[in-house]
């Protein structure tokens, strides 16, 4: 897995505005138009929204994968398949993600949000890139059965931008495991997009991965 509005304000304003023109009806005698109004207001707020929802990656643009992808629903909320490194991190707003899995033992997913203004954007992904580099240091400091290394592939020249991570951990009884993570930036529109599978740093596919970090980026308008 669009943000919903803050609509208080503007209902108390429809409020006055309808009870206005009822008002104004009945004086006149006229018939009612209120409520076709209504709707036609309704249905155009409700498209303009659906034009400015960011769009998902699809499973076939994902690094690619023997078995192939498969691609779950955009669902409201944040993913907990990003909390162990952002659980905790994350400000509070209106994430949509969507999930892809494998029929081995790779799994994606991508998490978006809609923030207040370009600005708030800049500052939330800031602070996701700030949760991403410190991940390993908290891991080892949360969990003395894992030993954790992060490491920073870079920036991608997407959009306001987007940062590709690595996380590698290895448990104290032999399990280990990759992550690759980027955060990129649209205006006020951020987007996380991680992927993961057993194995270490060797076993990701970075190339591949980057160009799905910017084309996440690239899709969301």
């Amino acid at each position: 897995m669009p943000v919903r509005t803050r609509v208080a304000a503007l209902a108390a304003l429809t409020a006055t505005a309808l009870a206005l023109g009822a008002a104004a009806t009945s004086q006149a005698g006229a018939a009612p138009g209120g409520t076709v109004q209504k709707n036609a207001a309704a249905k155009s707020a409700s498209a303009q929204k659906k034009a400015a929802a960011p769009r998902f990656l699809a499973a076939s643009e994902l690094p690619p994968h023997p078995t192939g992808w498969t691609a779950g629903p955009v669902t409201d909320g944040f993913p907990e398949q990003l909390a162990y490194c952002l659980g905790e991190g994350v400000p509070a707003y209106d994430y949509r993600h969507r999930l892809f899995h494998t029929e081995l033992d790779a799994s994606a997913v991508q998490v978006t949000v809609v923030t207040g203004s370009a600005a708030k954007g800049k500052a939330l992904a800031d602070r996701l890139n700030e949760e991403i580099r410190t991940c390993a240091a908290r891991l080892e400091r949360l969990y003395p059965e894992i030993e954790a290394e992060g490491r920073f592939f870079g920036t991608l020249p997407v959009e306001e931008g987007a940062t590709v991570h690595g996380l590698h951990t290895e448990t104290s009884y032999g399990a280990t495991d990759v992550n690759l993570l980027s955060v990129g930036r649209d205006g006020r529109t951020v987007t996380v997009v991680g992927w993961g599978r057993m194995g270490d740093f060797d076993d990701a596919p970075l190339a591949a991965f980057k160009k799905t970090a910017k084309k996440a980026v690239a899709k969301l308008y």
